[in-house]
C-alpha cells in the first residue's frame, strides 16, 4: 500500500508554480507545438474582432495552460509515488504576454478501490488579478504495491 494516501484530506491545498508567459515563450510554444495559430503570433490580426470577442493582441496557447497545471500536478504526485491519470479543464479568460498565471488544486475526494487510491482535485488558475483564468478537474493515483 502506498501511504502517501493517508496524508492526503479533502480540502487540502495544492499549489503550484507561477508562470510568465511571454512574446516569446508563446512564439516558442508555437514552434514546438506546431501551432501558427495568428491568435498567438499577429497583433495586427487580433486587433480586429475574433468572433464575438476582441483580444486587443497575441494570447497564450491554451495548451500551453494545459501544461502549467499538469506541472503543478506532476510536480506534487510523483514524488509520493503517484501518477497523473485525467485532466479536465475549462478556460474561461484568456492569458497574454505580462500576465502572472498561477495554478491550485483543492483535493474533493480520496478513495480506495481493490486497484488503486484515488485523489480528485479541483484546479483553478488564477492571473495577477486574482481572476479566474481556467478551472478543471484532475485525477491522480497512488498505485498499490505488488
Amino acid at each position: 500500500m502506498n501511504h502517501a494516501l493517508e496524508k492526503c484530506h479533502i480540502g487540502d491545498k495544492i499549489q503550484g508554480t507561477p508562470f510568465y508567459p511571454t512574446r516569446e515563450s508563446i512564439r516558442e510554444f508555437c514552434e514546438a507545438s506546431l501551432d501558427f495559430n495568428p491568435l498567438h503570433l499577429d497583433d495586427n490580426y487580433m486587433q480586429t474582432q475574433f468572433g464575438k470577442t476582441k483580444f486587443d493582441g497575441i494570447i497564450m496557447h491554451g495548451m500551453n495552460n494545459f501544461g502549467v497545471i499538469s506541472k503543478m500536478i506532476t510536480d506534487w504526485v510523483y514524488p509520493q509515488g503517484g501518477v497523473h491519470r485525467r485532466l479536465e479543464t475549462r478556460w474561461k479568460s484568456p492569458v497574454k504576454p505580462g500576465d502572472t498565471i498561477t495554478p491550485s488544486a483543492v483535493i474533493t475526494a480520496v478513495k480506495t478501490t481493490q486497484k488503486g487510491q484515488w485523489v480528485s482535485l479541483d484546479i483553478a488558475v488564477n492571473n495577477q488579478r486574482n481572476e479566474i483564468i481556467a478551472v478543471g478537474e484532475a485525477l491522480v493515483e497512488f498505485p498499490l504495491a505488488s
